[in-house]
C-alpha cells in the first residue's frame, strides 16, 4: 500500500517567494493524507525553512535541498519525484495557492472515475478562471487528448498516477517548457483522464517579482524546448491528428506568445529573428497541416517572421493586432473550409468561453 495518496512537490528557488501561502493551502482543511515537499533549489535552504517555521511540526511537511547550479525547474521537480511513495503525485508553484478542498476534491474524483489524471480547475487569484483546457462542455471523465485539446493545460497540475507514470520525469536543462514534452505524453498515453471543472480552484498568483515562466529571455532559452518535444519517443509515437492538436497548440501559446511577450523593439536581436523563424520552420515539419487552423491574424505574424526584410516593428504591430478577438480575421481561417475544424479559432473561443463560466 503507498505511504501517502498524494506527494506534492512545490519548488522554490527564492527565500523571499510567498512558500507559506502555498504550503499552507496544501495542509489546511485537507483530510486526504497528503504529504508536502519542498525543494529547495540553489537557494538558502535554512531561510526558507524559517518562512516555513509556522508549519515545521507538521508531520506532513519535508524539506529536500538540490544545490545542481542549473536555473530550471526540473531538477527539483524530478527530485520530490523521485521522492514520492504516495498513490498520486502532485506539483505546484511556489508563488500559487490552493482553494480549500481542492485535493480532497481532486482525489475523490479520481476514486469515483477511476482516473489516472485529474486536471484542477484554475483561476486567476482575485480574477477570472482560466479556460484550460478547452474541453467539451460538461466533460469531467474519460477525457480525450484530441477531442478536449488537453494540450493547452501545459502544466501536469491536479494528480498523477505513481503506478502509471511514477517512472516519468521532466527534461533536464531548460529554463522554461520543460512541462511540454512532460504532459504530451500524459495526455496522449491512452490513460483515464478527468476532470475537476466546477472544484476547488488551483490559483495562479502574479505578485512576486518575477515568474521563471513570464521573464523575457534570449528566444533560443526558450525555443530549445521544440527540439527536444519533436525529437521525443512520445511525439514521434503520435499519430497526424494527436500531432497537429500539440502543434496548433505550440503555435498559438508558444511561438505567438514568444512574440507578444517581447513587445519591444528592444527586446528583438538579430539572433532572436532568425530563432523565431527557426522555431516556425520546426513546428511546419512537425505537423505540415497545423497551421491552417489559425485565424488570419495569427497566420499574418507567421508570415511576416518568416518573410526576409520584415521591420521587426511591422512584426510587432501584427502582434498587437491579435488581441482584437471580436474581428472576423481573429475568428476565421484563411480557408472557410476550415472553419469547422476543431482547433478552429471559432470553436477554439466557443470551448474556451464555456469553460471559463464553468461549463
Amino acid at each position: 500500500m503507498p505511504e501517502h495518496d498524494v506527494d506534492l512537490v512545490i519548488a522554490v528557488h527564492d527565500p523571499e517567494r510567498r512558500i507559506e501561502r502555498a504550503v499552507g493551502s496544501a495542509l489546511r482543511d485537507t483530510r486526504a493524507s497528503t504529504r508536502v515537499t519542498v525543494v529547495c533549489h540553489n537557494t538558502d535552504g535554512a531561510a526558507v525553512r524559517e518562512r516555513l517555521a509556522s508549519l515545521a511540526a507538521d508531520r506532513r511537511l519535508r524539506f529536500l535541498d538540490l544545490d545542481d547550479g542549473i536555473p530550471s525547474p526540473s531538477g527539483p521537480f524530478n527530485l520530490g519525484l523521485e521522492s514520492a511513495t504516495a498513490e498520486y503525485t502532485s506539483i505546484m508553484g511556489s508563488d500559487d495557492e490552493l482553494e480549500r478542498g481542492a485535493i480532497d476534491s481532486w482525489l475523490a474524483l479520481a476514486r469515483r472515475s477511476g482516473a489516472d489524471l485529474v486536471l484542477p480547475s484554475l483561476r486567476i487569484a482575485h480574477g477570472p478562471r482560466v479556460p484550460t483546457p478547452p474541453a467539451r462542455p460538461l466533460r469531467r471523465t474519460r477525457l480525450d487528448g484530441v477531442r478536449d485539446r488537453l494540450a493547452y493545460r501545459s502544466a501536469p497540475l491536479g494528480l498523477v498516477s505513481r503506478a502509471r507514470f511514477g517512472a516519468m520525469r521532466f527534461p533536464a536543462g531548460f529554463a522554461a517548457g520543460e512541462d511540454i514534452e512532460y504532459v504530451t505524453a500524459l495526455w496522449y498515453s491512452g490513460a483515464r483522464i478527468a476532470f475537476d471543472r466546477r472544484g476547488p480552484a488551483y490559483l495562479i498568483h502574479s505578485d512576486a517579482p518575477s515568474r521563471t515562466s513570464t521573464s523575457v529571455r534570449p528566444l533560443a532559452t526558450d525555443a530549445v524546448i521544440l527540439d527536444s518535444l519533436f525529437a521525443s519517443a512520445q511525439f514521434r509515437e503520435l499519430d497526424p491528428r494527436e500531432r497537429e492538436s500539440v502543434v496548433a497548440k505550440v503555435y498559438r501559446v508558444n511561438v505567438l506568445g514568444w512574440v507578444a511577450n517581447r513587445p519591444l523593439e528592444a527586446h528583438w536581436a538579430d539572433d532572436d529573428r532568425m530563432e523565431l523563424v527557426a522555431a516556425i520552420e520546426r513546428c511546419r515539419r512537425a505537423a505540415p497541416g497545423a497551421e491552417r487552423v489559425l485565424s488570419r491574424l495569427d497566420r499574418q505574424v507567421l508570415d511576416l517572421a518568416c518573410t526576409p526584410g520584415v521591420s521587426t516593428r511591422a512584426l510587432l504591430d501584427a502582434a498587437s493586432a491579435r488581441r482584437s478577438h471580436a474581428r472576423p480575421a481573429a475568428l476565421l481561417p484563411r480557408r472557410l473550409g476550415d472553419a469547422l475544424r476543431r482547433e478552429s479559432p471559432l470553436r477554439f473561443t466557443v470551448a474556451s468561453a464555456l469553460v471559463r463560466f464553468g461549463f
